[in-house]
């Protein structure tokens, strides 16, 4: 039996609800700040390496150094076993010993290598018991001087120890190759020397 009044629109109210709940959520979701990078990473939050990034030093500006584990333009470098003493021994020293060559090679030796064997290469480097601060590692190797280890080591040795490391002395890899081989001629201007062959 009619009334004449028109029925109640709950149902219509309520789907129109439902959808107004459910279009807000998907919505809210899809601009929803991620905090967490284990459950649903997001590209803002990769890491990354900023263009032309610069870092002063003595005055100087640096260019930015490309982080571990990037691959350069000309490929990697061939790896060298240091099982092989005769592998590390083989490998000739393309830097010829020129002025610029020693003093790049002074430069990266005093940042990377003397606060251990010190800037002369005597072993008493800042951190070495024996320098003048008594740091906290012992027996750090002199690589010049009468007691230098590095009178008795090819080019090639002395190359691979800085770039992989051995026992103590950790892999200096962040340290450019052609740098590496500029602190090797440094090593050899320290001990008065022009190179050992093998």
């Amino acid at each position: 039996m009619s009334t004449g009044r028109p029925a109640p629109c709950g149902g219509s109210v309520g789907r129109a609800l439902f959808a107004l709940v459910v279009t807000l959520l998907a919505g809210s979701l899809g601009c929803w700040e991620q905090w967490s990078n284990d459950w649903f990473p997001q590209m803002k939050w990769q890491k990354s390496v900023q263009a032309f990034e610069a870092t002063p030093h003595d005055d100087t500006i640096d260019p930015f150094v490309p982080p571990d584990d990037t691959v350069p333009v000309q490929g990697f470098e061939p790896p060298v076993s240091l099982e092989d003493d005769a592998q590390a021994n083989a490998l000739q020293n393309p830097r010829p010993m020129s002025v610029a060559s020693l003093e790049n090679g002074r430069q990266k030796f005093e940042r990377f290598c003397s606060p251990c064997h010190g800037v002369s290469g005597l072993g008493d480097g800042t951190v070495s018991m024996t320098g003048p601060l008594q740091g906290p590692i012992a027996a750090v190797l002199p690589i010049a001087g009468p007691a230098s280890i590095a009178r008795v080591r090819s080019d090639g040795h002395i190359y691979t120890t800085i770039r992989y490391g051995r026992r103590r002395m950790p892999s200096y890899k962040r340290i450019q190759s052609e740098d590496r081989w500029d602190i090797v001629n440094w090593v050899r201007y320290l001990n008065e020397q022009k190179g050992v062959a093998r």
